[in-house]
């Protein structure tokens, strides 16, 4: 009996044992990076956020079930990442798998899949493929999640900007973004107030459905918003977080430029979306095959410049742009038309490391003009977007025309790398209208605005300056109706301009602090596909051999050690 007991507390210690540890790394999650690029570190502001959580969140992912290879590693990152959140939140982050669809019936499925849609997490038709010749299947898969706490829910599209790009750097993108999307949505339900933005009107800036998506994908969707006329108020409230400058197309007077520098001195946040020459493609189509883009006329290149910028009267061309249709003939009486490649709408990049665009798909500009940094003390400038290295630039005036490129000796021209396009300004600013203004004009603005006038900022402020304005308008359908910002009205490819336009407004309204999320890197290192199927067959033999002749191995040395002991004992 007492043999009996013993061999089951010999049993029992060791099972003890291994619950305890489950137990508690279900609780406490830790580990050793070993990863170059840091994969499973959490950036500190992270942890903060995680740390000082005042509520339970609960993440439900709709990666579970039978889905591709490549997803699967994006549900493991996912599963990984709830884990840490969870050991730093001592339990008030959870995290859930779940199948979208998965036993309900068809009308409650489509209610479900609706409302994931309508969250933001759009499904993707990914098709499967084994090996080159056999048929692919097509699974639906929803690439996110939804984080939900006492203030609601807000969805979280891990394939969100990625869209142009191939498989694996979409997937590989999404996971690098994982903690920055997890850390924004947790921030966006946890704040205390909601920042307001305001739109700027009263120099012909667009308020018809060209500017649809921006308001409310972007201004409504994470801010409180108000449009705000320049000219129906004394100086722009300390209220607004920050204002949007969408696409002016007349000057602005001296009174408008006053409460727009004094906004910045006392620490008010601006995204300038200017174009200095007028070009447009419905300027081109109107007109018989070309036009000259000509100067707005704005009066902000002074303004500008003491700030830290000059948008140039230039227009940008890239080799790597969009494309349009063009007829390159005709059959009969029928026209053909074909996609061709259109300089004057380059792919714009990140250029830097800036978080902001890191990481991002490409961005869709229009006639864009070019940015230049000056001098400004205590300005520190970052472009953030920018030309590929197979750009030119046109002074102005430009002829535009359909034939951009005419010869292949135009081509040659194309050598020009990297040019600003979107720039991030931050620093003390100084007044542009500084020792301009006399002192009976000082004392009478001190009366109606009831706060001083500033020559320097007290503090650090920030503002981006982008030379196409085209990048957060929106394309109009006669069938659809308001298109996505950055969308070819043709061949309905989406780029991120609505993902840069969020980051930009974030960045402004307070999100820069945990924008070191996005600065993560995850390179791909591939395998070679031919070499992998050429060898296949001998990787599935090594796999299935070698454990078979490592367990005879040592079944015989085993049995000839067991054998001779036992020949010197006889």
């Amino acid at each position: 009996m007492r043999r009996k007991i013993k061999n089951i507390r010999s049993w029992f210690l060791p099972l003890l044992v291994i619950a305890a540890v489950n137990l508690l790394s279900y609780f406490f999650h830790a580990g050793i990076d070993l990863t170059a690029e840091k994969r499973f570190t959490l950036a500190p502001s992270t942890k903060a956020m995680v740390a000082s959580l005042a509520e339970p969140l609960s993440l439900t992912v709709y990666l579970e079930g039978d889905i591709p290879a490549g997803f699967k590693r994006l549900a493991n990152a996912a599963e990984e990442m709830g884990s840490s959140f969870r050991s730093i939140s001592n339990g008030k982050f959870q995290v859930v798998f779940e199948r979208p669809g998965e036993g309900l019936g068809d009308t409650a499925r489509a209610i479900l899949f609706d409302s994931l849609q309508r969250m933001g997490i759009n499904p993707t038709n990914v098709k499967a493929q084994e090996k080159q010749g056999e048929q692919r299947e097509e699974t639906l898969v929803f690439p996110g999640a939804v984080l939900t706490g006492s203030n609601g829910a807000i969805g979280i599209d891990f394939l969100e900007g990625q869209s142009n790009l191939n498989g694996l750097e979409s997937l590989n993108n999404a996971e690098a973004l994982m903690e920055y999307k997890l850390a924004k949505a947790m921030m966006l339900l946890t704040r205390d107030t909601i920042p307001l933005v305001g739109y700027l009107t009263g120099n012909g800036q667009p308020l018809d459905l060209g500017v649809y998506d921006l308001v409310e994908k972007v201004l409504r969707k994470d801010h409180r918003f108000r449009i705000l006329p320049i000219d129906s108020v004394a100086y722009i409230p300390d209220e607004f977080a920050a204002l949007v400058i969408a696409k002016p197309t007349r000057p602005f007077n001296a009174a408008q430029k006053l409460k727009i520098d004094q906004y910045i001195m006392h620490g008010g946040k601006l995204l300038w979306a200017v174009d200095n020459l007028y070009a447009s493609m419905d300027s081109l189509q109107r007109s018989s095959g070309s036009f000259v883009a000509f100067d707005m006329g704005l009066e902000l290149d002074e303004q500008l410049f003491k700030y830290g910028v000059r948008i140039n009267r230039d227009l940008l061309q890239d080799l790597e742009c969009d494309k349009v249709p063009s007829v390159i003939g005709s059959i009969g009486d029928k026209p053909q038309i074909e996609l061709l490649p259109w300089p004057y709408a380059p792919l714009l990049r990140n250029t830097g490391d800036h978080p902001i665009s890191k990481n991002l798909d490409f961005v869709l500009s229009s006639f864009p003009q070019t940015i230049d940094t000056v001098a400004a003390p205590g300005i520190r400038k970052q472009v953030i977007l920018g030309s590929s290295s197979y750009s030119r630039t046109l002074q102005t005036p430009a002829l535009v025309e359909w034939r951009s490129i005419k010869t292949e000796e135009d081509l040659t021209q194309f050598n020009k790398k990297n040019k600003a396009v979107a720039v991030l300004l931050e620093g003390k600013f100084r007044s542009a209208l500084a020792n301009r203004i006399s002192s009976a004009d000082l004392q009478q603005l001190a009366v109606e605005y009831k706060r001083p006038f500033l020559s320097v900022a007290p503090s650090d402020n920030s503002m981006i300056v982008i030379s196409d304005a085209d990048i957060l308008t929106n394309a109009v359908s006669q069938q659809d109706g308001p298109m996505a910002m950055g969308m070819n009205s043709y061949t309905r490819q989406q780029f991120a301009n609505r993902d840069f336009i969020s980051n930009c407004l974030f960045y402004l309204t307070g999100g820069a602090s945990i924008m070191e999320a996005r600065s993560k890197t995850f390179r791909l290192r591939l395998l070679d596909k031919e070499q992998l199927e050429n060898n296949k067959l001998f990787w599935q033999l090594l796999n299935i051999l070698l454990p078979i002749a490592i367990i005879l191995a040592f079944y015989f040395i085993y049995g000839f050690l067991r054998k001779r002991k036992y020949a010197k004992r006889g």
